[in-house]
């Protein structure tokens, strides 16, 4: 499959050249590549946290604004966290299909199809997020209902998820519209943006909750319209008439090569993310088997755990942005170069941001419970993990170099077989002879040293820039 429609001419060219060399942040394609990588990826990393702490700030005001109903709604919240995070996953995965489409084009100098995907991407979110919308809220009760909700707390639990889901058109925008600027090297503005409706959201759920006395609904309905200005500002900083990558309203539709092109790359890394919070909600299901300490323990050491993954990830994005707009300009030995170093200064990132919540672990577990066993367990749980993410980074790695050249596929695939299949073995068989939150922890460095291995076989089989190095400077499509 190709996105690629005709060669540009002459001036078109020397043109795209002059506002490359102008306006993007980020040139990715000449220059040193040790510094643009970190430029790139922690802006990235600050993005991803900020999305997730939107839900964090709903129930730090619900939980202190509340009443004597704050417990109920603090759990009602609570309750929606892995369906939030599972459609969020799938979310950002597909937007990674346009952030790989439109900088394997700017590689090859293809504005045509920089032009169509941009304006098909604005469509594709809005109606992918109103199809997942309408989808979740038929499904929203009983879905919560076969996750063992308590009674007392489902009626809030519902009321809070169908409330959010009328927001998934604005998030799904917002993350495509994100994609595109981080497809031209532009990180920082969906940060800047993230950062306004951060606020927008903590004022809103303060009024709604702690003036109106909205409770749940009020956190929800102000976590929606926060989604929506950020979605709006970035909408309307892309309509700039001097930028590259600039939409205009009567040009938007869809173009079906783009969509094509977009979906796969992007639902393979969906699926795969949504898989994996599938797979942990097993892991979560055995944790909650014994008892209260573990479930608190667990739940704080995994908020520090995803700061510490969404910095990892964000090389490995750096990665697959490079590696697609070096592929499109034919530069392979770049490519190469982009994945040793996204690689070896993820290693670095990754190893100083455990140091720094290793140093101050014990702490930062006591701001969620003092309880001397649940820090304990806790502490537990984070060096099993942390041990476990140095063969997440070189999975993640190797997976987005390989999604640079559009193979996205096979990575996802081999890696929600190795990752689901290797967890799911170890609860259903491993810990019932077991039964100690040791050996569930155990289930997380076993299965990512799994994957780790089968991703190294991959890429040493298929070998990207040997295999589709041969002259073209399309992207390759596997599956």
């Amino acid at each position: 499959m190709s996105v690629v429609r005709r060669r540009p001419t002459m001036e078109e060219t020397n043109t795209m050249h002059h506002v490359h060399q102008k306006m993007f942040k980020i040139d990715m394609l000449h220059g040193s590549l040790w510094d643009k990588i970190p430029l790139f990826a922690l802006p990235v990393a600050a993005t991803v946290i900020l999305e997730q702490l939107f839900l964090a700030a709903d129930l730090a005001v619900v939980g202190h604004f509340s009443g004597a109903a704050n417990t109920i709604a603090v759990a009602g919240i609570g309750a929606n966290i892995p369906i939030i995070g599972s459609i969020l996953n799938l979310f950002i995965g597909l937007a990674l299909g346009v952030n790989v489409v439109i900088a394997n084009a700017i590689g090859r100098k293809d504005r045509l199809t920089v032009t169509h995907t941009v304006h098909t991407a604005v469509v594709m979110g809005l109606v992918i997020g109103v199809a997942v919308a309408i989808i979740g809220e038929v499904v929203a009760a009983p879905l919560l209902g076969s996750l063992n909700v308590p009674d007392d707390v489902l009626p809030s639990a519902v009321l809070f998820l169908r409330i959010y889901l009328l927001g998934l058109p604005v998030i799904m925008l917002y993350n495509f519209e994100s994609s595109i600027f981080r497809s031209v090297g532009d990180t920082r503005m969906p940060l800047k943006v993230l950062v306004v409706s951060g606020l927008v959201n903590v004022i809103l759920s303060l009024f709604f909750v702690a003036v109106l006395d909205l409770h749940v609904a009020g956190a929800a309905l102000a976590t929606v319209m926060a989604n929506a200005v950020s979605a709006g500002v970035l909408f309307r900083l892309l309509m700039r008439p001097h930028r590259y990558i600039q939409l205009k309203v009567n040009d938007i539709g869809i173009h079906w090569d783009c969509v094509r092109s977009v979906i796969a790359i992007g639902l393979p890394a969906g699926v795969q993310s949504g898989v994996f919070t599938l797979a942990n909600i097993v892991i979560q299901a055995a944790i909650n088997s014994l008892g209260t300490n573990a479930i608190a323990a667990s739940a704080a050491a995994f908020n520090l755990e995803m700061i510490t993954y969404d910095l990892l990830n964000s090389f490995s994005q750096a990665c697959t942005t490079f590696v697609g707009q070096n592929y499109g300009a034919g530069q392979l030995d770049r490519c190469r170069r982009i994945f040793k170093i996204a690689l070896f200064e993820d290693i670095i990132a990754s190893v100083a941001a455990v140091f720094l919540i290793f140093s101050f672990g014990p702490f930062l577990l006591s701001l969620f419970s003092p309880d001397p066993a649940v820090i304990e367990l806790g502490m537990l749980r984070l060096k099993m993990v942390f041990f476990a993410y140095v063969f997440t980074v070189l999975y993640e790695n190797m997976s987005g170099y390989m999604r640079g050249f559009g193979i996205s596929l096979l990575p996802a695939a081999v890696t929600t077989v190795s990752i689901c299949g290797s967890r799911l073995f170890w609860i259903f068989v491993v810990f019932p002879l077991h039964r100690e939150f040791y050996w569930i922890m155990m289930a997380y460095p076993v299965s990512l040293a799994i994957t780790a291995v089968c991703i190294f076989a991959l890429l040493l089989w298929y070998r990207p820039p040997h295999r589709l190095g041969h002259g073209t400077e399309k992207l390759a499509y596997e599956g």
